[in-house]
């Protein structure tokens, strides 16, 4: 359908000039990028306005349609990576504990209380562990941008209940989780009771009780306007998130290295903007959510992480040592 869209574009472009209408250039390169959040988080903004300077960079050449929460195709972000490989979509950013599903090292950002601050998983994603998950990605048919993981944030997690103060507040609680088996395997082993919802279904699977508590960034709670149905947040921090930009790997391999060059530079320079943004947004979220009526509590991660030995051991094994080795190496030992 993605495809149809382009090819249907293309024509009607190329029509117009036929027809004299040629006051706008008829871009060499037309392309759709999805990602997973709402129109209104910083991640979509960024997009916009990206692809707006690539077009602009190139005169026009590049082309390319932006749709928030995956253009609200069934089936989520599991689908929506399907198609990027597929090349039905060209371009798109998820995070990496679903792209685990396909590129199992890339599950690494997901390894719980493993970061201290977004800060620092910016920092390890820019370095040798973000290569590492590009370079297995090729085998994907993906090519995953150097400096290109877009922030999401530390996640907190969120109730209709009660506050999480220890790891015993979290048993037998139904909690909506993203795709991924790292994920689940970490609130599994804390003994609450993961459910997998896409984030645009998050919202109702909140208000039909399917879930009774969520785990996200605080700009998720947001966008998705969870704080109608929330009530507690605690401050778990157990794990970051961000929103890898990736593309159809044969789709840019097929691009001229000016236009790519463009494109890199862009990508660059608007994930380090949307990493401040994003940053401001969560911090400021707080305050915000209290106004809204959301209760909140600190946490001490020290019981939580003493619960996750059978987690680090398994996942170092399944990371494999290279990989594991690179994270201590940046953030210290752990499990």
């Amino acid at each position: 359908m993605a495809t149809c869209r382009i090819a249907i574009l293309i024509w009607l472009l190329r029509a117009a000039r036929v027809w004299g209408h040629d006051t706008m250039p008829v871009p060499d390169y037309v392309f759709i990028q999805y990602h997973g959040q709402s129109s209104s988080s910083t991640l979509h903004d960024s997009l916009v306005k990206m692809w707006a300077a690539i077009s602009a960079e190139t005169g026009g050449r590049v082309t390319t349609t932006v749709h928030a929460e995956n253009g609200k195709i069934g089936g989520g972000d599991p689908v929506a990576l399907r198609m990027l490989i597929a090349g039905e979509i060209q371009f798109y950013t998820l995070m990496g504990g679903i792209i685990g599903t396909v590129v199992p090292v890339a599950e690494v950002q997901q390894l719980p209380f493993s970061f201290r601050s977004a800060a620092q998983a910016h920092k390890v994603m820019d370095g040798p562990i973000g290569r590492l998950i590009a370079d297995e990605m090729v085998a994907k048919g993906m090519h995953l941008f150097p400096h290109g993981a877009f922030d999401n944030g530390m996640r907190q997690v969120a109730s209709v209940a009660r506050p999480i103060t220890t790891p015993d507040d979290l048993a037998g609680m139904r909690i909506r989780v993203p795709p991924g088996q790292l994920i689940f395997d970490t609130f599994r082993a804390l003994g609450a009771e993961p459910v997998i919802i896409p984030a645009n279904q998050l919202y109702d699977g909140l208000s039909a009780g399917r879930v009774t508590a969520q785990e996200n960034p605080l700009a998720v709670i947001e966008g998705f306007k969870l704080y109608d149905l929330l009530k507690f947040v605690s401050m778990t921090n157990h794990m970051w998130s961000g929103f890898n930009l990736m593309a159809h790997l044969p789709t840019w391999r097929r691009l001229p290295d000016d236009v790519r060059a463009v494109i890199e530079r862009n990508v660059a320079s608007h994930v380090r903007q949307q990493r401040l943004s994003q940053n401001a947004l969560n911090s400021a979220l707080r305050h915000d959510l209290v106004r809204r009526g959301l209760v909140f509590n600190d946490v001490e991660p020290g019981a939580f992480q003493a619960r996750l030995g059978g987690v680090y051991s398994d996942w170092r094994r399944r990371l494999g040592t290279q990989c594991w080795s690179l994270l201590e190496a940046e953030v210290g030992t752990l499990g």
